[in-house]
């Protein structure tokens, strides 16, 4: 069973509308007990990160997701989400999850004069990324989806992970902005794939696939 987690700081509804687009089974919950049995988890998030980890203290989720990483169990962070399983973040100095070692910083944290020049905050639209690496040639969660495929951002801080190797992929926007990341069990995805037309929607068919599968993969990775 694919699990929401519901933490009063989530875009549940487009979410739970984009697997119900691709025929997912899944369960919305606000609870940890709810989602227990989840074979693979997806944490969607929007608004502020000091605002969401207090959410998640107070539901028990932030243990709970903790708990799953070292169970190995499929986690998919988005915008928000992606960001606040970092160590930190510059929003409301924040202490996060620290499900993957990195930082969230501000983009006038990150840019240089020129990179700033001429450009808005939030970083909101639509922008291409480019996959690097070799793990992302052979990512289960990029297959057919095809470089500098254009997918929908909002956001205003930047996930600065310890490990670069963590990065799947990429987008331009002053400097590269990390956009897809993989740290064993746990992705990432810094736009919405719920808002991102076919190529998002299949992004989430292929963190949904069958646990066999995923699952394999995973221990591949060494989680």
């Amino acid at each position: 069973m694919v699990g929401i987690i519901d933490y009063n700081a989530g875009n549940i509804r487009s979410v739970a509308r984009a697997l119900t687009a691709i025929g997912a089974s899944f369960s919305v919950a606000k609870t940890p007990q709810e989602l227990s049995a989840a074979s693979r988890l997806i944490f969607p998030g929007v608004g502020d990160a000091a605002y969401a980890m207090a959410q998640l203290k107070k539901s028990g989720f932030d243990s709970f997701l903790r708990d799953k990483v070292q169970a190995c169990v499929p986690i998919l962070g988005i915008c928000l989400g992606s960001q606040i399983i970092f160590d930190y973040s510059e929003e409301g100095d924040t202490e996060c999850l620290g499900l993957v070692p990195g930082t969230i910083r501000h983009f006038n944290s990150v840019w240089t004069e020129a990179q700033r020049s001429g450009r808005k905050i939030p970083h909101m639209g639509w922008n291409d990324v480019a996959f690097s690496g070799a793990q992302s040639a052979s990512d289960p969660i990029l297959a057919g989806i095809a470089d500098r495929t254009d997918f929908y951002f909002v956001h205003s801080y930047c996930i600065c992970p310890c490990d670069s190797g963590v990065v799947l992929g990429t987008a331009e926007y002053g400097c590269a902005v990390p956009a897809v990341l993989r740290s064993g069990s746990v992705w990432a995805l810094q736009f919405h794939p719920e808002k991102s037309g076919a190529p998002g929607l299949r992004m989430l068919q292929n963190f949904i696939r069958e646990d066999a599968q995923l699952s394999g993969e995973v221990q591949e990775a060494a989680c």
